[in-house]
């Protein structure tokens, strides 16, 4: 590099000719030199403001541009835009009067990031002493494998449980926040709410997805973030469901049923104001599906929707309904019941004898297999089919519950002449509770068809016409009379009347063929009020037997029907049904008719 003298000979010997100091030309050289180095640096740092300037605009125009696509977009797709976001929030789900059924909650997940870990053997043996099913030797080696960096160890705590991790003091064990579903009535209404659990799971966030019931159903509805604020609310009435749980396992542990349910419904709207399963479980603590054994004996079994059974004589009320509507019988209409009554080489049989002859009301009061075989037979096979499709019981019950569309009636492989006769009292073809609950509320309400739902209704759906009126009227008085003259005596309620039809099925042997015996299904289909019906009961009991008498009893008459009626008399004021005397509901029978 060449270096320019700060004091040039040529100028030194012109100075000293004019008698000037040559001192001073170094000093001003110096003085011009540093005026430039100084013009430079400043040039050097306007030119880097000048880029920082333009990089920090083109990235808050990157960012703005970015957050002005983020708002104008949907929170739908914002969710599934961003795969690695994930949405725990859920909306809540609560009854008819707003009461929370499923909710919710902030909880912790415990994990442990084991480079971070002081002491992992007394870290490992600390969480046992705090979850007694942790293997502490077990999960010490998982701490001490030098291959394992991240461990999940809990997806949820309870407060009391995170304090007491907090307490180990080992800086390893770690807390990711996250939202878990929580059920606050317990087992209350566990096969309608079918329960939740984790999905797609980050250290900061879990993903709560239904399993069953409508948790299950509506699944997509109440994750969507547009709606989680919006609650679904159920035609549930947590009161009710209360109230009918309660009676029903006192019921079945008296009466040492294997199993029972129970349907409450509005004859009206189809809504489902109650429904009960038992066995059941806590949604909280949903168990695993039974590997082994009897699946309508798991408490995830709903005996409601998925229980499709031959039900007995409460079928017998749909037979009679055909015929009046057909015109083929009148009320009046006199019946041979000379049995048994053989068809081939099988006998149809009364439970007693009851006579040469009986009207129809008769053949329902007295509950005449024979007499309703008779009936069907002047009808035949394709009515009776077209006749019971109409009412919905050869397809699967539509209910807003994942297991109700997997669940089929069994039907005859071949649709014969005795089966026409035993499907007329109930054998030969299977149905559910809920499917019996939406029949008889169409045969009370003037004969429209409901459609049955888990959902509050705003307004009373229109439904296809499947029996005129004057057969629904004809229905409800002999379902009054079954209750006052007939097998559901037990079912008579001061300041309530009721209608109602029992069913007491033998139950199919599932090994040996035929029918087991001393193995019943008692069923009673009820109505209330039953001169102005607005709700239909169905009581179901798998194999009860009652031990008060001398001889053990079994038939409905004596195990469904004072369960339902203790139902009844709890509910009918929850309801907001106002008491009625007996004479003034056969006063309005009478005008009526």
């Amino acid at each position: 590099m060449i270096r320019t003298p700060l004091r040039p000979l040529a100028r030194v010997l012109k100075a000293r000719e004019t008698g000037e100091n040559p001192d001073l030309i170094e000093r001003e050289n110096r003085r011009l030199r540093q005026e430039a180095e100084r013009d430079r640096a400043r040039g050097r740092a306007e030119g880097r403001l000048v880029l920082l300037a333009l990089i920090f605009v083109c990235a808050f125009g990157i960012l703005g541009a970015r957050m002005g696509l983020l708002a104008a977009t949907e929170p739908l797709e914002l969710s599934r835009g961003l795969a690695e976001d994930i949405s725990s929030a859920r909306a809540d789900i609560i009854d008819r009067h707003g009461r929370v059924l499923a909710t919710n909650l902030p909880t912790h997940a415990l994990y442990a990031e084991t480079r971070r870990m002081v002491d992992p053997v007394r870290a490992a043996h600390e969480l046992a002493r705090i979850f007694p099913d942790i293997d502490a030797e077990r999960m010490a080696a998982r701490f001490t494998d030098p291959n394992r960096r991240f461990i999940w160890i809990r997806t949820r705590l309870s407060p009391e449980d995170q304090q007491a991790v907090h307490d180990i003091g080992e800086p390893g064990l770690l807390f990711g926040p996250r939202e878990m579903r929580v059920y606050p009535n317990g087992r209350m209404a566990a096969h309608v709410l079918g329960g939740a659990r984790f999905g797609q799971q980050g250290v900061r966030a879990a993903e709560v997805i239904g399993v069953a019931g409508v948790e299950l159903y509506f699944d997509e509805q109440m994750r969507d973030p547009a709606e989680t604020d919006k609650p679904l609310q159920l035609a549930l009435d947590l009161s009710v469901q209360a109230t009918v749980t309660e009676v029903l396992e006192g019921g079945k542990r008296m009466l040492n049923a294997r199993g029972a349910t129970a349907v409450l419904m509005d004859v009206h709207t189809g809504e489902v104001i109650s429904l009960v399963s038992l066995p059941d479980f806590d949604p909280n603590h949903r168990p695993a599906p039974p590997t082994e054994g009897e699946p309508a004996d798991s408490a995830l079994f709903n005996r409601a929707v998925q229980g499709y059974y031959e039900l007995g004589s409460v079928m017998k009320t749909l037979a009679v309904a055909q015929g009046l509507d057909e015109g083929s019988v009148k009320p009046e209409t006199m019946i041979d019941t000379r049995g048994p009554l053989r068809w081939g080489r099988f006998n149809i049989r009364d439970f007693r004898d009851y006579g040469a002859q009986l009207s129809v009301t008769d053949v329902m009061v007295k509950s005449s297999n024979i007499g309703t075989a008779r009936i069907m037979q002047q009808i035949g096979a394709e009515k009776q089919q077209d006749f019971l499709r109409r009412f919905g019981l050869l397809d699967p019950m539509p209910l807003e519950l994942a297991e109700a569309a997997r669940s089929r009636p069994l039907l005859p492989e071949r649709w014969s002449d005795l089966s026409v006769m035993t499907i007329s009292y109930g054998h030969g073809m299977s149905t559910s509770p809920l499917a019996l609950a939406a029949s008889y509320a169409a045969l009370v309400n003037g004969g429209r068809q409901v459609t049955p739902t888990l959902v509050k209704q705003t307004r009373v759906p229109g439904g296809e016409q499947l029996i005129s009126p004057g057969t629904s009227e004809q229905i409800k008085l002999m379902l009054h009379q079954v209750v006052q003259e007939g097998t559901a005596s037990f079912a008579r309620i001061p300041g309530y009347p009721v209608g109602g039809k029992t069913g007491s099925a033998d139950k199919p042997n599932p090994r040996g063929g035929g029918y087991m015996k001393n193995a019943v299904l008692a069923t009673f289909a009820s109505v209330f009020p039953s001169h102005d019906p607005r709700y239909v009961l169905i009581v179901t009991l798998d194999e009860p037997v009652d031990t008060t008498g001398p001889e053990p009893r079994r038939t409905a008459g004596w195990t469904a029907v004072p369960v339902s009626a203790e139902i009844t008399r709890r509910v009918a004021p929850l309801l907001g049904l106002r008491p009625v005397r007996l004479e003034q509901a056969e006063a309005a029978f009478a005008q009526r008719h």
